[in-house]
Order: C-alpha cells, then sequence, then structure tokens
C-alpha cells in the first residue's frame, strides 16, 4: 500500500511519498524534505521517552516541536 502524507510548511500546503524502510515514522520523513536537522530533536526525544511518566509527554513534545518548525495539518493519505 501506498502511503503520501500532506502537510503544510510554513503555511504552504506540501505533499511526498513515505517510504517505511527509508525514515523511522512519518516526522522525519517531512523534516527531511524540508532541510530539518533532527539531531537535537531525536536526543530529547530519547531523554523524554526515559523520564517522563506522563502518557502523552512525547506527542506533546513532537507536536510542539514540529509546530516551531513551522509544520501544520500533517496528514497520512492511504492510496
Amino acid at each position: 500500500m501506498a502511503l503520501r502524507i500532506q502537510y503544510c510548511f510554513k503555511g504552504e500546503p506540501r505533499e511526498i511519498n513515505f517510504a517505511n524502510d527509508k525514515f523511522h515514522d512519518i516526522y522525519e520523513a517531512i523534516a527531511a524534505e524540508e532541510g530539518i536537522d533532527l539531531t537535537r530533536y531525536l536526543a530529547m526525544e530519547r531523554q523524554i521517552a526515559a523520564l517522563s511518566k506522563k502518557a502523552g509527554a512525547m506527542k506533546d513534545y513532537r507536536d510542539n516541536q514540529f509546530a516551531e518548525f513551522g509544520f501544520s495539518d500533517i496528514k497520512v493519505i492511504k492510496e
């Protein structure tokens, strides 16, 4: 099944193909497409996963960081 990711980057709509063999998740795929380095983000994500007792802490962090990067309306489209 082919997957596409539809998102807005800094207010501009975009759409890309997604391959599971290249990226860990859709967020890494869209960041790579826009040339954003996720090294610091991934390190902090690992720390939050290891230390947080709050169930949605990782999701909250991811959503806030990607909004700061300029992403919005991220959707997966199955074809």
